[in-house]
């Protein structure tokens, strides 16, 4: 893992005791952030915090970026000529430029699934911690995209695709109730 200016470093050797779960559940997969912030700043151009408050929305307060991962992520988009910053006395106004726009529209997909994860974690960092055989699962599942890689052609890319997405909306929706543990009730 490469350190980073703002990041927060361990005790030695405490970091490899460390599990995902004891920092709380990751919240944005690698690329997520970047997409997410440049479709905010297509739809309206705004200063770093309030995408940082836009953001904490989304996840009903239950989470909010710190500026040490934000700015940075607005920091290499400019950079990358995918959004502009303008300065404003102390603060700069970001808004996505016409490459922006169009990398959004390439990206649709990838940031409806990006919008798709952000409602899959709002429900984790409500205190629903993953149980041991949920964690077995999700391993599995992984293991066997792992196992599928180079038989993709389009029509096994939407099956999966499918199968993923209804699955994840289907957690997210919560248990469903059978009759026969209403009669039970």
């Amino acid at each position: 893992m490469r350190d980073h200016p703002h990041s927060h470093r361990e005790p030695e050797g405490l970091e490899r005791r460390r599990e995902r779960g004891d920092r709380g559940p990751r919240v944005f997969a690698p690329g997520d952030l970047k997409l997410l912030l440049l479709a905010m700043l297509a739809e309206q151009p705004c200063h770093g915090y309030d995408l940082i408050r836009q953001i904490e929305s989304l996840f009903d307060g239950n989470y909010s970026p710190s500026p040490g991962v934000i700015y940075p992520t607005l920091t290499f988009l400019e950079e990358s000529e995918l959004i502009t910053g303008e300065v404003h006395g102390s603060k700069k106004l970001y808004q996505a430029t016409e490459a922006g726009r169009e990398s959004l529209k390439e990206q649709a997909v990838a940031l409806d699934g990006v919008r798709t994860r952000i409602e899959v974690s709002k429900r984790s960092l409500r205190g629903h911690d993953r149980p041991p055989e949920i964690h077995e699962a999700v391993h599995n599942l992984r293991h066997a995209l792992q196992m599928h890689s180079g038989r993709w052609n389009p029509q096994e890319i939407e099956r999966v695709r499918t199968l993923l997405n209804e699955t994840a909306k289907a957690i997210v929706a919560g248990p469903v109730t059978s009759p026969s543990q209403e009669l039970s009730e």
